[in-house]
């Protein structure tokens, strides 16, 4: 009965994760008016779903869609690091000046000298993946 619970709540707080990412960035390009470059884009396109999927599979228990949160939130994290590499690595910054309209290595935020937004994009990929991978370890012992 705890691992049940366990997997109820591990699914529930990666569909909150999302959620708040999804948010976030929402907050971010909506209200303060912050331009998504192209790799926020591709950052959005992969969290974005992920809300859908891990709130219906929340609520309806169903732990076989963590395989495919696990793959997209994956990819995603990896968009984020490179993302945030390109911000933060004075020999990647170049990079980011042929990104689009507005260029990748752009720090809208600079929170403590390291937060930026590809940071708390990565941030919400890793929960999410390691609440992915609890579940599936956990899952298959049932």
């Amino acid at each position: 009965m705890k691992r049940q619970q366990a997997l109820e709540q591990a699914m529930f707080a990666s569909w909150g994760v999302a959620l708040i990412a999804t948010a976030g960035s929402l907050f971010f390009s909506e209200l303060l008016n912050y331009i998504p470059c192209n790799l926020c884009w591709y950052q959005r396109i992969l969290m974005y779903p992920l809300v859908i999927l891990l709130g219906v599979a929340s609520a309806r228990k169903d732990y076989r869609i963590s395989l495919y949160a696990l793959i997209l939130s994956s990819i995603g994290g990896l968009i984020s690091l490179y993302h945030y590499l390109i911000q933060k690595v004075p020999a990647l910054h170049e990079l980011g000046n042929a990104c689009g309209i507005v260029p990748c290595n752009t720090d809208y935020i600079n929170w403590f000298g390291f937060i930026t937004i590809p940071f708390l994009a990565l941030v919400a990929f890793i929960l999410i993946i390691a609440l992915q991978v609890f579940i599936l370890k956990n899952g298959k012992e049932r």
